[in-house]
């Protein structure tokens, strides 16, 4: 049985290991007073702003210092931005994961998404509009193909290596390559009539950026209609692709990762609306991610660049 003396030193102990804790929280605020996020947008700037804004607010509010939003133009701005430390998390497709890693960003992996199947992974696919004659990639030579971004998974470094295993160098195959910017961009360059075919991310016939645009009603025929999924088609999918991380700078307190991990992976349980908005209700939740889980992905953005450097 405890003494009361015994119990009064237990509970000065507890106590200051409470106030070190406490302590240990404020060295990190002092040095970080305000976090800056930074996303590469599928979509306009201020449909990203709308759908991240309850989301920063519930960060702000859970981790004690206001999380700002940084909407990068592409990857390589994230890259660069988590390069110098202006950049403290980061939302990275798999290939541009692997890319930072390999120019010596010092980042790691803290969760990613869990899709609307209950996977862990989505699919790089090539579209095409369904009136069109096309059935398969081979149908498309000397056509204008549709990429996204140069360090996009899904939008360019998948999409090369299927081409490359049906024999396919794409700046020889096609009469032009498009980089559009973002994989809305793709998808409006298919439907304008810029691309012949364009390359883009899917997870199901409910969740994928195509779907998006036609809930938010962004595409139109060209009298005016709504288009619809059915006036689109899959020529080629990819093997399945891990989702890409969230991210933290490596060198950042113990602490204050961990308080980031957490955040994120309560947050549907935290604040559901919040986090329903951020994934237009198509994810169930975040999933624990680790950095090694990306490890076959430089392996995948060698061999592309090793394709660039054989066309060049």
């Amino acid at each position: 049985m405890l003494s009361r003396r015994s119990m009064i030193a237990a509970c000065a102990s507890l106590a200051a290991i409470g106030a070190t804790g406490s302590a240990f929280a404020q060295d990190w605020k002092a040095k970080y007073p305000e976090l800056t996020f930074a996303v590469v947008p599928s979509e306009n700037a201020s449909g990203v702003q709308e759908r991240f804004a309850p989301f920063l607010s519930y960060l702000t509010k859970q981790l004690g210092v206001p999380v700002k939003l940084r909407i990068a133009q592409d990857y390589a701005a994230v890259i660069e931005g988590q390069r110098a430390g202006n950049v403290h998390i980061a939302n990275y497709g798999s290939a541009s994961f692997a890319r930072a890693r390999m120019t010596g960003v010092n980042t790691e992996a803290f969760a990613t998404d869990v899709s609307g199947n209950g996977s862990k992974g989505y699919y790089s696919v090539f579209f095409v509009l369904a009136k069109s004659p096309y059935q398969k990639v081979e149908d498309l030579k000397g056509k204008n193909l549709g990429l996204v971004d140069p360090n996009s998974t899904s939008g360019n470094n998948v999409p090369r290596f299927l081409l490359d295993r049906k024999g396919i160098n794409p700046d020889q195959y096609f009469s032009k390559v498009v980089y559009a910017g973002s994989h809305e961009n793709a998808i409006l360059a298919l439907v304008q009539g810029q691309v012949d075919v364009a390359a883009n991310q899917w997870t199901s016939d409910t969740d994928s950026t195509l779907q998006q645009m036609l809930t938010k009603g962004m595409l139109k025929n060209a009298d005016g209609t709504a288009m619809k999924k059915e006036d689109f088609r899959i020529i080629g999918k990819s093997d399945e692709i891990t989702n890409g991380p969230y991210t933290v700078l490596a060198d950042m307190p113990a602490d204050l990762k961990a308080a980031i991990a957490r955040a994120f992976l309560d947050a549907p349980k935290n604040d559901k609306a919040a986090f329903d908005k951020l994934s237009d209700g198509q994810r169930p939740s975040f999933a624990p991610a680790e950095t090694k889980d990306y490890d076959s992905y430089i392996e995948l953005i060698k061999f592309v660049d090793s394709l660039r450097k054989k066309s060049s």
